[in-house]
C-alpha cells in the first residue's frame, strides 16, 4: 500500500513549506555542494531535470547558477507544482512544470536527454525496488557526460543516530522558527514538523546501499559528496 499519496494534501505540503522547508540543517550547504559538483563536471548544463521539484527550490538555484540553463520541474503533488510556479514564474519558458508520477516509469513519457538531473528529498518516499528502478529510468535518461545529484533524506545506521538526527532537526527548526518572529514552542515544533504522522511515507535507505545501487547500474564516479546524519547529497556521472 502506497503511503507517499499523503504529499497531495495540501495542508500537509503548507506544512512543510512554511514550518520545515527554511529551516533544515545545512540546506544552503547542500545546495551549493549539488552546485559545486554541477561546475566540475566538465559538461554544459543546459537541460536539467528536477525530479520531485517541491516549491522550486533546487530548480530556482539551478536557474540562477546557470543563465543557459532549462529545467523540466516534476512533481506530483498539485500544491507544490503550484507553490513552484509562484517561485519560477520570473524564468518564463526557461522552465517546464510537469505534473506526473515518479512512482511508476511513465512518469518519463515524452522526456529527452538531460545534462544533469537532481532530485531533492523525494526519492525516499518510493519503495527501495522502485528507487533501484528510477535510477535506472534517469541514467537511461541522461546524455553523455550527464550527472545525478540526489539530495535526501537517508536511513541512521542505528536507533541512537536516528533520536540523535531528529532532535538536532527539532532544534535546528525551533531556531529558525524564533529566527522568523514565530512564536512556536519547541515542543510544538517537535510535535508539528518533526515527530509528525506522515513521517509513515518515508522509506528511507542508507547513503552507502544507494551508491551502490549506481555503481551497478553503471554510474561512474559515484561518491557521497556531503553528509550530516541522515541529510546527504550523493550521485554518479554517466560516462
Amino acid at each position: 500500500m502506497r503511503t507517499d499519496t499523503v504529499w497531495q494534501n495540501r495542508d500537509l505540503a503548507t506544512n512543510f513549506l512554511t514550518g520545515v522547508r527554511g529551516g533544515i540543517p545545512f540546506a544552503l550547504e547542500q545546495i551549493a555542494t549539488a552546485l559545486q559538483v554541477l561546475d566540475h563536471s566538465q559538461q554544459p548544463i543546459r537541460a536539467v531535470a528536477d525530479l520531485g521539484c517541491g516549491d522550486g527550490t533546487i530548480a530556482q538555484a539551478i536557474l540562477q547558477h546557470y543563465p543557459a540553463a532549462t529545467v523540466t520541474a516534476i512533481d506530483f503533488s498539485e500544491p507544490m507544482l503550484e507553490a513552484a510556479q509562484a517561485k519560477l514564474a520570473p524564468f518564463g519558458d526557461r522552465v517546464q512544470l510537469r505534473q506526473a508520477d515518479l512512482y511508476t516509469a511513465a512518469w518519463q513519457q515524452g522526456l529527452g536527454e538531460f545534462d544533469a538531473v537532481l532530485s531533492g528529498y523525494c526519492i525516499h518516499h518510493l519503495p527501495d525496488a522502485r528507487k533501484r528502478s528510477l535510477y535506472h529510468e534517469i541514467y537511461d535518461h541522461l546524455n553523455p557526460g550527464g550527472i545525478l545529484i540526489n539530495i535526501e533524506h537517508v536511513a541512521s545506521a542505528s536507533p541512537w543516530l536516528e533520536h540523535l538526527f531528529n532532535e538536532t532537526l527539532v532544534e535546528s527548526l525551533y531556531q529558525w522558527h524564533q529566527a522568523n518572529h514565530q512564536a512556536t514552542s519547541r515542543q510544538e515544533v517537535a510535535a508539528r514538523f518533526v515527530y509528525r504522522d506522515d513521517k509513515d511515507a518515508n522509506i528511507l535507505a542508507s547513503v552507502e546501499i544507494q551508491c551502490q545501487w549506481l555503481r551497478e547500474i553503471g554510474f561512474q564516479h559515484v561518491d557521497c559528496y556531503f553528509k550530516f546524519l541522515e541529510l546527504a547529497v550523493f550521485g554518479g556521472r554517466r560516462l
